[in-house]
């Protein structure tokens, strides 16, 4: 199977303007963009034929090419990352699988997207999902109640096709956890999967009601009645987290520092 990955970033960020080119300094002290970051994990994934950085912004271009990364212009049209992928596929033909590695994870570990790539399968559209320990959820859950718009919880059927993916932390539940509690929680990992026929599809359909209340364009597929394949991965005792508010800076940095990655 043929692969592209595809490292969609825009500099327009509504909640981040210029969120690509922050940068994150490790456990040397160190400071790498979030950029560099994402497309350092995506070269070290495996059985990835192609990686490109997309974007509609000349300083984001000039940026990833300093660092060695190829460079594919797109539409400042584009209102998400999936829409660039597609625009990306329509340019570059081939491939039977495109990867979307989203720039807003630089804890994403490669097994995560190596993980997605085995386990897509039959599917069109595929994305991990990773169970959440009782302090991932507080930490979801502290977002909400101080008004950040923080990660992604997704809640899915008996086949692993999703049900629904929320900005909103679900399902609801009144328990207590404890920090080494595994919850009903899902934390949803930006990254997708997909088949080049469901990206054709994509751009054909038109942004959908929920897609647009909750700003999460996976939302799209399944409001035009495509399945989305959730596939569980595994931590490895990583820490996970998002660069979605300026707040994340210091989480993620931390995080670094802790697990010893420059």
């Amino acid at each position: 199977m043929k692969t592209l990955l595809v490292v969609p970033a825009r500099y327009a960020s509504t909640r981040y303007p210029g969120k690509p080119l922050v940068k994150l300094r490790g456990s040397t002290g160190k400071g790498h963009t979030l950029l560099e970051r994402s497309w350092r994990t995506a070269k070290s994934v495996s059985d990835v034929d192609r990686v490109v950085v997309a974007t509609d912004d000349e300083r984001i271009r000039d940026h990833a090419s300093s660092f060695g990364a190829e460079v594919i212009m797109t539409s400042p049209e584009c209102r998400n990352g999936t829409e660039r992928c597609a625009e990306v596929s329509a340019q570059l033909d081939g491939y039977d699988l495109i990867v979307n590695l989203q720039g807003d994870a630089p804890l994403t570990p490669p097994w995560f997207v190596e993980a997605l790539i085995s386990g897509i399968s039959d599917a069109a559209v595929a994305t991990p999902v990773l169970q959440c320990r009782g302090n991932m959820r507080q930490a979801l859950l502290n977002d909400r109640r101080n008004g950040r718009v923080g990660g992604t919880t997704a809640v899915f059927n008996r086949r692993h096709e999703a049900l629904y993916f929320s900005k909103e932390v679900i399902p609801f539940s009144a328990h207590e956890y404890g920090a080494d509690d595994l919850t009903p929680v899902y934390h949803h990992v930006g990254v997708y999967a997909y088949k080049p026929s469901a990206l054709e599809a994509y751009a054909t359909f038109a942004e959908s009601p929920l897609e647009k209340l909750e700003g999460l364009e996976q939302l799209r597929f399944m409001e035009h009645g495509m399945s989305v394949k959730c596939v569980e991965v595994d931590a490895k005792g990583r820490e996970f987290w998002e660069l979605n508010n300026p707040s994340d800076v210091a989480v993620i940095e931390q995080i670094l520092s802790n697990q010893n990655m420059e």
